[in-house]
């Protein structure tokens, strides 16, 4: 195989841990692999790990210098939560003067509830910080916090954003001791401290486990022989070293369902969209638009955190669910899987297998209804009904998808059901499509109202093993778009495979000044540049609110063997166009070609927009970016397009800044702005002046050549 570069990516699920091989150059996969994870093993999940890596290199027929990249997305900091798997967390509070008499009751975190009654217990003990608090001080807080049976310890203090030390100084203390410990400080920048302490506290509630987990993969994949340092998948859709993982697990969050968007969005040419996740149990729907995921903070127990993770809502309904009857009707479909009540599905069976059938109403668990329905053969075996056999028999999966099997198995399967409620297959089975499908429909509409998808924009796009079983048949009745992820079943594992390093960081600044911005911005620029994010291929997307006074920077970056094109077949000048038509829904001859770059094109068409009870018109320009894989990276209402150069962007930017501002009782209201200069796209939106957008657009060239061409868009709010 000479030296061909791999990319590996490891998915850890609940019930496989997947494994899968990547040509770094070509994006061919090499090799998948998948083995059960292994919860109960010596040494945890990262048996299972060991497992994936040792059959993916025989399989794949590569050897272990050849890996380049290998990265792992995990469900264990979600399960744990889910599962209450956490220790008791305690609280060092600190504060001074008035200040103080308000952080002693906001970093008071009271246990907070996770799912399936459990509970994250805390304890809290607080330190006058008026004074840097003694040596002695700190140790009985700490014996007090130990005393309570606390197996990690949180110091949160008043302006510890702004000011560390005291902070540092009990972390230093607790760890000195052999104990696990972290400060509100390493998790957000934000000043609400009571939020950035329960951020604090669910973080450090799974920090012993997750820290041993990252320790046994880490050496596991040294024995393997690959040097190449290991990433985490993070909740948002980036990576991270695993250094960072051991003091933030909390940022894995989630990190399955980022893995699979991210895998998603790396293969296929998505605009605006749905993307749905489905497994056997449960499905995972997340929103795309201008080509990004979005994010969100999380929730855990009910309260909000200072934690950015994927926007995403779960369903408890897959390929896998089963289907249950009550009062001689179709009653649900869910939450158990033919998984969980350890069953095959009918659909996977042999047609032949289906003979004296008798129709079983089952408990998958203890406490579940005896409703769930399955079928006992003349030869003793048992069969799931699930929603993925009546998927098939509906004719909604189509051939080479995961979840197609022998539908006339499942017809056979169904008819003591459809017996006993003396309907046809063929309506038993849109009975329980349409079951199923009204727990998706109503997640789907309140990300598209949220992110504002255009419905005639969006499309839904599947993934994981079972979507056939619940996508092409939510589209038609929601009347979308649908397609199929390529590789819809290992998904996940693609993500992990290709992603990229992210950072976010935050700064509560009342009216910031340039100064302030471009400070936040460089902190995140170097925070992806320690991941080893290539210089150049580095991307930060700024926010401002001005209400929460919060400057916020999202930086990217591709690592050194993937800081290249990805485009695998670049679409035409004319097939932009037509996307860009389709998206403003007009006709390809109503678009005009703006301005560009070798990767990036801006189409705006014309409309008139009536006044004043129809006596006058005026006339805007929406338009759209359109980037080398056809996808529509930015939607602008009305833009205003320029075209220069570096050494002349201030002043041509200024120029058309304050040409396209509108003005009021409060002043200038400047337009959100762009830039495009290679294969970057600058976002300089919601900034509060013509200075700052200015600032911040020389900051973004800095080192790029005097010459370089530059595309300059306003667009007004």
């Amino acid at each position: 195989m000479g030296q061909r570069r791999v990319r590996v990516g490891i998915d850890v699920g609940g019930t496989f841990t997947d494994a899968v091989a990547i040509d770094n150059d070509t994006l061919e996969i090499i090799a998948v692999v998948k083995v059960m994870t292994t919860h109960d093993a010596a040494h945890g999940v990262a048996e299972g790990v060991v497992q994936a890596l040792h059959e993916l290199l025989v399989k794949g027929g590569f050897a272990a210098e050849h890996v380049v990249f290998i990265a792992h997305g995990t469900t264990q900091a979600t399960n744990a939560l889910l599962e209450g798997d956490v220790v008791k967390v305690g609280v060092i509070g600190m504060g001074s003067g008035l200040d103080g008499l308000r952080a002693r009751n906001q970093c008071h975190v009271e246990s907070i509830p996770l799912s399936q009654g459990h509970l994250l217990e805390t304890g809290y003990t607080y330190l006058d910080s008026a004074q840097p608090p003694s040596d002695e001080q700190i140790q009985e807080a700490i014996q007090e916090m130990l005393g309570c049976a606390a197996e990690v310890i949180v110091a949160s203090e008043a302006y510890s954003v702004d000011d560390p030390r005291n902070e540092l100084r009990v972390m230093d203390r607790v760890r000195q001791g052999g104990v696990p410990s972290c400060g509100t400080h390493e998790i957000s920048k934000r000043y609400g401290l009571k939020i950035r302490t329960r951020t604090a506290v669910v973080n450090a509630s799974i920090l012993p486990k997750m820290t041993r987990t990252a320790d046994m993969t880490e050496s596991s994949v040294l024995e393997a022989g690959i040097s190449a340092p290991l990433m985490i998948m993070r909740g948002d859709g980036g990576a991270m070293s695993i250094d960072e993982m051991r003091t933030r697990p909390i940022l894995t969050l989630l990190s399955g369902p980022a893995a699979g968007v991210a895998g998603a969005l790396m293969y296929a040419r998505i605009s605006d969209g749905i993307f749905l996740e489905v497994g056997g149990t449960s499905t995972d729907i997340s929103a795309i638009r201008n080509g990004q995921v979005a994010v969100d903070y999380a929730s855990v127990g009910g309260h909000l955190t200072y934690l950015p993770s994927l926007d995403v809502r779960t369903v408890g309904l897959a390929g896998g669910s089963m289907i249950r009857i009550r009062d001689g009707r179709i009653a649900e479909v869910g939450p158990r899987s033919a998984h969980i009540a350890g069953l095959s599905y009918s659909v996977f069976a042999r047609p032949e297998e289906m003979v004296d059938l008798q129709l079983l109403t089952i408990r998958p668990r203890p406490e579940d209804p005896e409703e769930y329905v399955a079928v006992k053969t003349g030869g003793g075996r048992t069969f799931a009904l699930t929603l993925s056999c009546a998927a098939n028999v509906a004719g909604m999966v189509s051939a080479g998808s995961y979840a197609c099997g022998n539908a006339e198995s499942a017809r056979l399967a169904f008819a003591p059901l459809v017996h006993r409620l003396g309907l046809s297959v063929e309506e038993v089975a849109t009975r329980i499509l349409d079951t199923a499908i009204d727990k998706v429909v109503p997640p789907v509409q309140e990300l598209m109202k949220k992110y504002g998808l255009d419905a005639s924009n969006v499309v839904l796009v599947g993934g994981g093993g079972g979507e056939a079983a619940v996508v092409p048949y939510l589209a038609r009745r929601m009347g979308l778009r649908c397609e199929k992820a390529p590789n819809a079943q290992v998904i996940s594992t693609i993500g992990v495979a290709l992603a990229m390093v992210r950072d976010m960081v935050e700064r509560t600044i009342a009216h910031p000044t340039e100064d302030d911005i471009l400070s936040v911005r460089r902190e995140a620029e170097e925070a992806v540049l320690r991941m080893g994010a290539v210089p150049e291929s580095i991307e930060v997307t700024m926010h401002i609110d001005t209400q929460l006074n919060l400057v916020r920077a999202v930086a990217t970056g591709a690592l050194a063997m993937r800081a290249r094109d990805l485009c695998a077949a670049q679409a035409t000048p004319e097939a932009r166009k037509e996307i860009a038509a389709a998206s403003l829904g007009t006709a390809a001859d109503q678009v005009q070609y703006r301005a560009g770059t070798d990767q990036l094109d801006v189409f705006t068409t014309t409309v008139k927009v009536k006044r004043l009870l129809g006596l006058f018109s005026d006339r805007k320009h929406p338009g759209r970016v359109v980037d080398c894989e056809g996808v529509v990276r930015l939607k602008l209402a009305n833009a205003q397009v320029g075209v220069t150069t570096h050494n002349n962007l201030a002043a041509d930017l200024g120029r058309l800044v304050d040409a396209t501002s509108t003005y009021g009782d409060a002043g200038q209201m400047v337009p959100d702005a762009f830039l495009l200069y290679g294969a970057r796209l600058a976002n300089l939106a919601g900034l509060a002046s013509t200075s700052q957008i200015v600032a911040l657009a020389e900051e973004e060239l800095r080192g790029v050549a005097a010459d370089m061409p530059v595309v300059i868009i306003t667009d007004q709010r």
